[in-house]
């Protein structure tokens, strides 16, 4: 496996998605996990990046990713990536 060099977060009430790349900026992992998982997975792995969309309980997701090595980057929902949103044209 390569290594991750950064990872994006998807947070949802239950369920994470979890996109990491590599230093070039290709895809090396993309895992759908629930909250337990998640955390235990991130715990296990090197520290990296970790970037999250800002929200109410993202500050305390934070708090424990840093707990774990990883440094976090919190970014306003406005930059964040919507899958759900079908663009308009």
């Amino acid at each position: 496996m390569e290594q991750i060099s950064r990872i994006g977060m998807d947070t949802l009430k239950h369920i994470f998605q979890l996109h990491g790349v590599n230093a070039a900026e290709e895809p090396v992992r993309r895992k759908k996990l629930r909250r337990k998982e998640m955390f235990a997975f991130l715990e296990k792995l090197a520290p990296t990046v970790i970037a999250i969309e800002a929200c109410g309980a993202s500050h305390h997701c934070a708090r424990l990713l840093q707990s774990f090595g990883h440094s976090v980057k919190l970014i306003a929902p406005q930059l964040g990536w919507k899958p759900n949103k079908r663009l308009e044209g």
